[in-house]
Parts: structure tokens; sequence; C-alpha cells
């Protein structure tokens, strides 16, 4: 399985910077966890092929560029964009965002080869399959409801924690699982900050990390947990 954390900043001269403002994890340059840079960051090739989109919650870090992808693609589009999310967030994406004020209501909007947006329902707990993708959403404590995510190809487990500040479920099913190969965790403040995260629901490293990326990874590697490191924005990780 291939995954990388799509960029969402450039320096002066176009290259990918560390700096990590907006969430978008790509699969198998085909599924996405989030969309908050896919329509800034995907390269041709990439958005090709993608045309699943997994949602775990509403909040614009996590969406801001999916409206841009679809209205980018909207002309060249042989199959929808299909996008995966609970009710609760699908009725959030359409009130506050596809709603016809702030970007059209795609999903009632066609080409010439049909449907350009396609919402799928699914529910926490409850394994549904993108591809050869098996993914079951597990609800995190966030301030807006939100679902971590465990994505197995049959070879490999991966999780992603998504936004979320200390929480039970989602480790319980974890540790019930037979095997994860690998964990992503977004950790979005400082120790300094943790009124803030804990208002926000978000973990700092000691809690669990958006300020000072240089004194988050401080802060991490002095935690000193084995085989624990801080994901670089356009590369890709294999397992």
């Amino acid at each position: 399985m291939k995954i990388q954390l799509l960029p969402s900043t450039f320096d002066d001269h176009g290259r990918v910077a560390l700096e990590q403002r907006l969430t978008c994890f790509l699969i198998n340059d085909s599924v996405t966890v989030d969309a908050g840079s896919i329509a800034i960051a995907l390269t041709d090739e990439q958005r090709g092929s993608v045309r699943d989109i997994i949602i775990t919650h509403p909040h614009m870090d996590h969406i801001a560029s999916l409206p841009i992808f679809i209205d980018d693609m909207f002309g060249f589009l042989r199959e929808p964009i299909r996008v995966y999310a609970t009710e609760e967030v699908i009725e959030a994406l359409e009130k506050d965002i596809f709603n016809w004020m702030v970007y059209p209501r795609f999903s009632e909007l066609k080409n010439e080869h049909g449907p350009v947006m396609q919402y799928v329902p699914f529910r926490a707990g409850e394994e549904f399959k993108i591809g050869e993708l098996r993914i079951t959403a597990v609800p995190v404590n966030h301030i807006v409801p939100t679902v971590g995510l465990i994505i197995s190809d049959g070879k490999t487990t991966v999780a992603f924690s998504s936004d979320t500040a200390e929480t039970e479920e989602f480790w319980k099913v974890l540790n019930q699982t037979p095997r994860i190969d690998a964990l992503m965790i977004e950790a979005s403040f400082p120790n300094s900050m943790s009124k803030l995260a804990e208002d926000s629901r978000h973990f700092t490293p000691e809690s669990m990390c958006k300020a000072s990326r240089a004194t988050v990874i401080e802060e991490l590697n002095a935690l000193n947990i084995p085989r624990l490191q801080v994901m670089e924005p356009g590369r890709t990780y294999e397992w």
C-alpha cells in the first residue's frame, strides 16, 4: 500500500514546503482520505485516477479544495467523483458548501457523460469497500462528528486517527485488529498551547501535535517513542 501526505504549502520556487495547513492523504494514487489540498497538490496523472474521496469530518482544512477539484474536473469526468462520508458530514457539505451559494450542488449536475459527483454514505462500525480496499470508520473525540479510519488491502492495514483528542473507541478497535502496519496520527498544537488543544479537541505531543513545526517535532522526538516519525509532505510511504 502506498500513502502520500499531499503537500499544502510551497516555497517561492514552487517546491514543497514542510508547513502542513491542509489535510489530504493519497492512497495508491486513486483514493484520498480527506480533501484539503486535493485540488492543488495532485499531479496530472493522479488527477486522472482519483475518483474516490473519503471525508472524515467537515472542517475546512479537510475539505477546502474538494469543490475546486470537482469544478476543475467537471468537463473531463466519465464517471462521478464519489464522496464517502457519514450522513452527518454529507448533510453539512450540502448545507454549508454545495449549497448554490458557496459552490454549486454538484450532486445534482451532469456533464455529457453523466453525473459528476455522487455521495456514498457509510456508517461507523460497518465495513465498506473501495476497489481492493476495505475500510472501517470509528468515531473519535472531536468537536464535530468525526471518524478515524482503518483501511486494509488484505495484506497491509493502516489507520488514520483524523482530528481527535483523547478517545477510547478508536484505540479499542485498533487493539482488537490483528495487525496494524502503520498509524497516522494528526496532532496540531505544541504543549504550550494545551488549553487551545483541549478546547478544540486536538492532540499535543504531551497528550499523545500546527504551531511551530520545529517545536512540535522537537517535543515529539523527546517522547522517545519507537518508530514514531513525522510524515513529510509529498513523500510516498509504502508498506
